[in-house]
């Protein structure tokens, strides 16, 4: 955080403090006042006087009554108010850790609605607006795919850490250059996803660790719909399935499985053009939306990851009720399935030689959302402890999307040389 950022008081926790100590108040707002009180008070004005506080700390928290302060508050502003933002901001919103600031869209009337819904005191129609208005900590990023790199830049050479949505820039060589920059800047930035903070993921992880599947050998994860239709980007140049789908199971099973040292992909074009909202005739499609990624761990292990926009799934975009396993993992002694996709699980199935039957647990979500990682993130500023999500995984992520690239131009397998601590639990 930064070391300017104004304190932040609410009128609950100044009634409280004034409950404690009303002296330090009175010296505060007048001092002449306290030494004419101090020499005047009579024992029976005293007594009545405290009566009083007592009456008004009955109404407070037992949490402040015990002790605890406030939360400190870490300043959030928004950039992009379009689809992403309407998930975003309810969480953020929420959230004891985030003090929303600003949003900010290149459509004025999506970017005043934003902050009207959500009480937010500020709204701007660009980035150099919203960087030279009211000061804030983090920026979430929430626009356009194809935007996040220079937009990232441009938040951390104004003095922002940055929360950015997947991927957190267009190439691998562009992140490490941000990642750099935040480093000079003594800031930080992350990308999405968060699948790793499920307690799923968290779970199988463990199972992983501990050995209970043995030598870990195979490993699938796939994710599709038919295609979202609420902007052209997806189909641009920069965009496709992979950094929009495929992130997810690429950071779920690199995050599982440890970082990749190699890449083999075969992707193409399955429907050539496509009609969406923002755009009267039907558009070209530039990027791929039929992948297959296969990858080489350092562990091993070989995993695959399937995407697309061309999967006729009756669960359809939200993937609500899906029941079925979308990442699977194989072991010398057993084997699990991660059941739901990995940003919205609702089990695991398991089987191991010590417990030969499939069994589902950990059917438990508790508070884990897809949308949380700001959210998160800011929680981890205002404590100044290190989030789960790490820079160097998000990278490699993106490495990996880039090597599937160049793998099916080139026909060839691509070595990575990017890595990240692991295990990550």
């Amino acid at each position: 955080m930064q070391n300017n950022q104004t304190p932040t008081f609410s009128l609950k926790s100044i009634l409280y403090s004034f409950i404690l100590s009303p002296r330090i108040y009175i010296v505060w707002f007048s001092p002449e006042i306290y030494t004419r009180m101090k020499k005047s008070i009579s024992r029976k004005d005293f007594i009545q006087q405290v009566g009083i506080m007592g009456a008004l700390a009955s109404l407070l928290p037992s949490n402040l009554l015990a002790g605890e302060t406030a939360p400190q508050q870490v300043r959030v502003g928004i950039i992009g108010c379009g689809s992403v933002s309407t998930q975003y901001l309810p969480h953020l919103s929420k959230s004891q850790w985030v003090r929303l600031v600003s949003t900010c869209d290149i459509i004025e009337e999506r970017a005043k609605a934003a902050a009207s819904k959500y009480s937010v005191p500020n709204y701007y129609t660009s980035i150099e607006k919203m960087l030279s208005g009211e000061p804030f900590d983090l920026l979430v990023n929430l626009t356009n795919m194809q935007e996040h790199g220079k937009l990232n830049k441009l938040g951390l050479e104004h003095g922002r850490n940055i929360w950015s949505e997947k991927p957190m820039a267009n190439s691998y060589q562009e992140g490490v250059t941000l990642m750099e920059l935040a480093k000079k800047k003594q800031l930080r930035i992350w990308g999405a996803p968060a699948v790793v903070m499920s307690p799923q993921f968290a779970y199988m992880s463990k199972v992983i660790q501990e050995g209970q599947l043995g030598t870990i050998a195979a490993a699938h994860g796939h994710y599709g719909h038919l295609g979202p239709t609420w902007s052209a980007f997806f189909y641009e140049k920069l965009g496709g399935s992979m950094p929009d789908l495929a992130v997810y199971n690429m950071a779920t099973l690199t995050g599982l499985l440890g970082p990749v040292k190699s890449v083999v992909a075969m992707l193409n074009i399955i429907t050539p053009t496509r009609k969406v909202d923002n755009r009267n005739s039907p558009i070209k499609v530039e990027a791929e939306d039929n992948s297959m990624v296969l990858m080489e761990h350092a562990s091993g292990a070989l995993s695959h990851v399937q995407s697309g926009f061309n999967y006729f799934d009756p669960y359809g975009h939200e993937g609500v009720g899906q029941e079925k396993p979308t990442v699977s993992i194989w072991g010398t002694k057993g084997n699990m399935h991660l059941i739901g996709y990995d940003w919205a699980p609702t089990g695991v199935d398991i089987a191991t030689e010590t417990h030969e039957k499939t069994r589902r647990v950990v059917m438990d979500t508790g508070h884990f959302v897809w949308q949380q990682g700001a959210t998160a993130i800011a929680e981890n500023m205002a404590k100044a402890t290190d989030p789960m999500i790490t820079t160097l995984h998000a990278l490699h992520v993106l490495e990996i999307i880039e090597a599937a690239r160049k793998s099916q131009e080139t026909g060839t397998r691509i070595p990575l040389e990017s890595s990240f601590n692991w295990p990550l639990i």
